[in-house]
């Protein structure tokens, strides 16, 4: 077959490094880098029946299905293949992605890896002892058969759920995916295997020391998030937003710096992978391996590319709802510290007008 875009385009592409980029999403240099990666799993063997999809193809199909979130019918006319083929070709790349890449690009993270990211959420939010954003969104997806209504969210659609906290560069540190949408939102992050980590003390979080400039109270490392979120020893949020003095609001504006952080990424993954601005149109476990390769992929050029033409807050997703239960008084109390910290001399910091 001598007709379809990969044996057409793809040639001409590589001749103008600007349209390669706008295609694919990502540099020549880049797309050969993971080409080499993942050519060896991504290849078969030829037969006396018919030719092997080659990996470039390969890889080509399912970078443009994650970049466009095109039907596979229009990716058949596209690259001339069958349906079912170009179906294949996106679960099993996905997988292969997903399987290469996370050990490098998102690694289980250890206290030496918290400790790099505290070091620049106080650089980049002026947020001692944070070592992450966490935040959670609605994937949209269409309603798998038979499955009642398990994936119908508050907001009248069917989706799974991505969990997730990101650094201060824009970059996964650990996913949890695929929660029922109708789950309490509360919940999810409680009853998922990151926040049981979290909750449960399994992450292997600094321990608690005074903060910058202070010689106490020991105070933990602690990842920030919305309402949503119930506070614990290692997670804090908001105060709510009525009724606040000088302290608390601006405690809010801190946290809410930091916080952004992981919107951002959300938004940088849908600016990329436009997959997920609209309903996935495939198998609820086909969905979790789209998801996972959209977010390792994201790192990976997060890494490989990290200079980023658009920064957005508006990642076109929905956030869980912001209903989360209270935290204990000890959990306060520990807020009430962070909050007396940035108003203290040493935990002041003046900003450019």
């Amino acid at each position: 077959m001598t007709e379809g875009a990969f044996e057409l385009l793809y040639p001409e592409l590589r001749l103008y490094p600007e349209k390669f980029y706008n295609y694919f999403r990502m540099t020549i240099d880049t797309f050969d880098d993971l080409l080499e990666r993942v050519s060896p799993k991504l290849t078969r063997m030829d037969t006396s029946f018919r030719w092997c999809v080659s990996p470039t193809e390969r890889l080509m199909v399912t970078i443009r299905f994650l970049a466009t979130g095109d039907s596979f019918t229009s990716l058949h006319y596209n690259f001339r293949l069958g349906i079912s083929t170009i179906s294949s070709i996106v679960k099993e790349t996905c997988k292969v992605l997903w399987d290469e890449l996370h050990d490098e690009f998102i690694p289980t993270p250890n206290r030496q890896r918290w400790l790099q990211i505290e070091e620049k959420f106080r650089e980049v939010c002026q947020f001692p002892h944070c070592v992450g954003a966490v935040d959670g969104k609605h994937i949209r997806i269409i309603k798998p058969p038979g499955t009642g209504s398990e994936f119908f969210n508050y907001k009248k659609y069917f989706s799974i759920v991505l969990m997730a906290i990101a650094d201060a560069e824009y970059r996964f540190v650990a996913v949890d995916i695929g929660a029922y949408g109708r789950t309490n939102d509360s919940m999810i992050f409680k009853n998922s295997f990151m926040g049981r980590s979290v909750y449960n003390r399994r992450f292997d979080f600094p321990p608690p020391e005074p903060m910058p400039g202070t010689n106490g109270p020991q105070l933990p490392y602690v990842l920030v998030g919305d309402e949503a979120f119930q506070m614990a020893g290692n997670l804090i949020k908001p105060y709510a937003s009525r009724g606040l003095d000088g302290k608390k609001q601006n405690f809010n504006y801190r946290l809410t710096r930091a916080r952004r952080m992981v919107e951002c990424t959300f938004g940088i993954l849908v600016s990329k992978w436009r997959v997920f601005a609209k309903p996935i149109q495939l198998k609820i476990e086909t969905v979790d391996e789209v998801v996972k390769c959209g977010v390792v992929l994201h790192n990976f050029l997060r890494t490989k590319e990290p200079t980023i033409e658009r920064l957005t807050e508006d990642s076109e997703l929905t956030s869980i709802s912001t209903f989360g239960p209270r935290g204990s008084v000890a959990v306060s109390a520990m807020r009430d510290a962070f909050a007396d910290y940035f108003c203290s001399d040493a935990g002041r910091f003046q900003w450019p007008d």
